[in-house]
């Protein structure tokens, strides 16, 4: 084993069974289960179905003695929640992907779980190995969590520390662990362009993210490291936000308060709508691997930035907010929607979007509007080489 990577890293092929068979009788995940698939009788008969649910599982995963076993196993899940919850995925720039070759993927990031889900479902259909994927600790919360994220290959950043100097330690073990599962493992990383979800639909990178990259290796030129881990831009784009109306009130709540505070189990809901939440279309963009501003971190974001806002795919629903979006750019050329879109599509995403206005308390709507309008001025900014 790696030894001083074990804090953190994803669990290896031989753990599997070992995990796997610690999940199957731990209650509270069997609870979850029972409550996903049988929420109408989990209440009174939770007690008869959690171990039938734990037999099934059983059964169903006996003999899965390796990662790639397991994502194969559930990737049959995966494309029925997909399919479920999304009028379908779609996805860009994967032919730039090259087999054999590790890519660090820096995303923008909406929602905690879907977002490096919908990476690995592109990925994993182009026929290519999964990346790793770098899951905040403030989200491991409970043991099983933590189990089932680290046996599909996520790795733990250590977010929750307040000192410095934990920080600091936490920081560099990451940046070489990063480093060391693209030099060495040859295994792809995916991690969000800063800490939290863009809840506004601002994305940005965050050159502290871009800087950490660098930590382990200070002794080397910063642009010769980010060079050698290949670093990809990587853009996803949701028609629809299954959390934008919790968005919507915290953005509202913070603008009237000053601040926020998340109810308990606030992140698990989040976590349960955004995977089953209706979604629209989805796009995946992979941008090719950065080789321009590479001198400094700032440089670096604001190169990153060009190309996730550009590659970002707009539907509709984000020209219908852009015109009606009270901060809109006058300097910009923006087209209408009915310039751009198929009336038959235009009307679909009409009566959606009015129907996600009226479902948000008005005080909120503006804040809801600013989500999806958001990345319209950005592209566009973009497009006319103005500043961000």
């Amino acid at each position: 084993m790696m030894g001083e990577f074990d804090a953190i890293r994803p669990y290896a092929d031989a753990e599997v069974p070992a995990v796997l068979n610690r999940l199957l009788t731990d209650d509270a995940f069997l609870d979850i289960l029972t409550h996903f698939r049988f929420p109408r009788l989990a209440g009174s008969l939770g007690w008869l179905l959690k171990p039938l649910i734990a037999y099934r599982l059983r059964l169903e995963f006996r003999g899965v003695a390796s990662v790639a076993a397991l994502q194969d196993k559930v990737e049959c899940y995966v494309d029925q929640t997909i399919e479920r919850a999304t009028d379908g995925v779609t996805y860009s720039g994967v032919e730039h992907l090259k087999a054999g070759s590790a890519y660090l993927f820096l995303a923008n990031h909406r929602d905690i779980v879907m977002d490096p889900a919908f990476v690995n479902y592109a990925v994993y259909h182009a026929g290519l190995p999964t990346p790793r994927i770098a899951i905040g600790d403030n989200l491991l919360q409970k043991p099983f969590v933590s189990d089932l994220m680290r046996l599909n290959k996520s790795f733990i950043v250590h977010r929750s520390l307040s000192g410095r100097r934990e920080k600091l330690a936490a920081y560099q073990l990451l940046s070489a662990y990063i480093n060391h599962s693209i030099r060495n493992d040859r295994e792809s990383i995916w991690i969000a362009q800063a800490e939290g979800r863009a809840k506004d639909g601002d994305d940005r990178t965050d050159s502290a993210i871009l800087k950490m990259f660098h930590m382990s290796r200070k002794n080397e030129a910063f642009a010769e490291v980010i060079r050698e881990l290949n670093l990809t831009p990587v853009s996803i784009s949701y028609e629809y936000d299954p959390c934008d109306h919790a968005k919507a009130r915290e953005l509202f709540t913070r603008a009237s308060t000053g601040s926020y505070a998340k109810a308990p189990g606030e992140d698990d809901q989040s976590i349960a709508l955004g995977i089953t939440g209706y979604k629209g279309r989805v796009h995946v963009h992979f941008g090719e691997p950065v080789s321009a501003g590479l001198e400094d971190s700032k440089q670096l974001a604001l190169e990153m930035d060009k190309h996730i806002l550009s590659g970002y795919r707009l539907f509709p629903a984000h020209y219908l907010a852009y015109a009606m979006w009270a901060e809109r750019d006058p300097a910009l050329n923006v087209p209408s929607a009915a310039q751009l879109f198929p009336a038959e599509e235009l009307a679909a995403a009409e009566t959606e979007w009015q129907k996600r206005l009226n479902g948000c308390p008005a005080e909120q709507q503006p804040y809801l509007v600013l989500q999806y309008a958001t990345p319209v001025r950005n592209q566009y900014r973009v497009k006319a080489g103005l500043p961000l």
